[in-house]
């Protein structure tokens, strides 16, 4: 199969979850280069920092040789331009995703024609996954196993803890 050009595929991935790299990995399929695009936006107050979330990304991606990762702020279609990605991946979960998916797809493309946005859907194991999800589970005593990779389980409950003392020292 011929492999179309480059593509973003952007978000928070505040962590990364096994959803993500199902879109990542058909991504990669249908894609000659994919560049996994995390957001600096700290105005979303973040559990962890967008150099933390890349590194997380660059361990999960490990299996995919024609996937990188890339952290950006501002406009996405100016990041797409700078890497001359012509696509946007985004991934619908379910309906309520795409109201708001389409207003963002619309916006973009009033920004700039020549970058296209496309809607992949994860694996019906996956639609109801959140990041959100995830750290609330772990937070909560929880095990997201099959839901994040091994290593995500664990640099949360270190985030935890880390903020846990934190909060201790505060408190006292």
């Amino acid at each position: 199969m011929n492999k179309a050009g480059v593509a973003i595929y952007p978000g928070s991935f505040d962590p990364v979850t096994n959803g993500h790299l199902d879109i990542i990995q058909r991504g990669s399929r249908i894609f000659s280069k994919v560049i996994v695009a995390v957001l600096k936006n700290e105005r979303k107050d973040p559990f962890f920092s967008a150099a933390e979330r890349a590194e997380m990304l660059a361990l999960a991606i490990k299996p995919f040789d024609n996937v990188e990762v890339a952290r950006f702020d501002g406009l996405l279609v100016n990041f797409a331009k700078e890497k001359k990605a012509g696509v946007v991946i985004r991934g619908l979960r379910a309906v309520t995703d795409f109201d708001y998916e389409f207003q963002l797809a619309l916006m973009n493309r009033r920004l700039e024609r020549e970058v296209e946005t496309i809607f992949l859907m994860p694996s019906s194991e996956y639609t109801y996954l959140s990041s959100s999800q995830v750290k609330e589970v772990v937070a909560l005593g929880g095990s997201v196993e099959g839901l994040v990779p091994d290593f995500v389980e664990q640099k949360i409950l270190e985030k935890l803890k880390k903020n846990g003392n934190k909060k201790k020292q505060r408190d006292s």
